[in-house]
């Protein structure tokens, strides 16, 4: 009886140990390291950094945008997920702009803060308001589940050009407020300063 009992707490020592050894195993594969960036709609399928907002060279300003699978077909999603980024890269101009009035201010002293509030308001509802043109797509990948992701930006130049462009519109369409902000200077010089400072950066 001893035997058989010896025996049976034996069997019952060795099950239980195998599953502690499997069950370590498992552990092991359940910590494995995830991806840096996923797609959102497949989050433990790996996605290129882009797709998590990582900055891709020779692009200044950048947004993505997506769009689900769609039966209209690959182009179409295409089309709806850059207008979707556009959305956003028109506010990533707006913040950029914005950052700009305020470095010109801190370098030179110009302007009360409630001007250069003001200034910054007049520019950001300037660039929310248009489309961004010259703005195109840089990348696009497309998820297992089928959504389509894309990449819409500007160059540095292009940058440069429509921050000038959204600072001297702004400025003809309220040349008082602009010229409390910096009376000493022509508007186009002014809006040249203003996006120097950035391309400086």
């Amino acid at each position: 009886m001893t035997k058989i009992r010896t025996a049976l707490l034996m069997s019952l020592l060795a099950v239980a140990l195998g599953g502690c050894l499997g069950g370590g195993k498992s552990t092991k594969e359940a910590a494995a390291p995830r991806p840096d960036c996923t797609f959102p709609d497949s989050p433990s399928e790996a996605a290129p950094a882009w797709v998590c907002d990582a900055p891709v060279e020779g692009v200044s300003v950048s947004a993505v945008g997506m769009h689900e699978k769609s039966g209209a077909g690959p182009q179409f999603m295409k089309d709806q997920a850059a207008a979707a980024a556009r959305v956003t890269l028109a506010q990533q101009m707006k913040v950029k702009v914005t950052n700009m009035v305020k470095q010109y201010v801190e370098t030179t002293g110009a302007a009360a803060s409630e001007t250069v509030d003001k200034v910054n308001t007049s520019v950001s509802k300037l660039i929310t308001t248009e489309t961004i043109e010259g703005s195109r797509v840089f990348r696009s990948v497309t998820s297992s589940k089928g959504s389509m992701y894309v990449l819409v930006g500007l160059d540095p130049m292009q940058t440069k050009q429509k921050a000038q462009e959204a600072l001297k519109t702004s400025m003809r369409n309220d040349q008082a407020l602009w010229q409390q902000f910096k009376a000493k200077q022509g508007q186009d010089e002014l809006a040249a300063e203003i996006a120097n400072i950035e391309a400086k950066r």
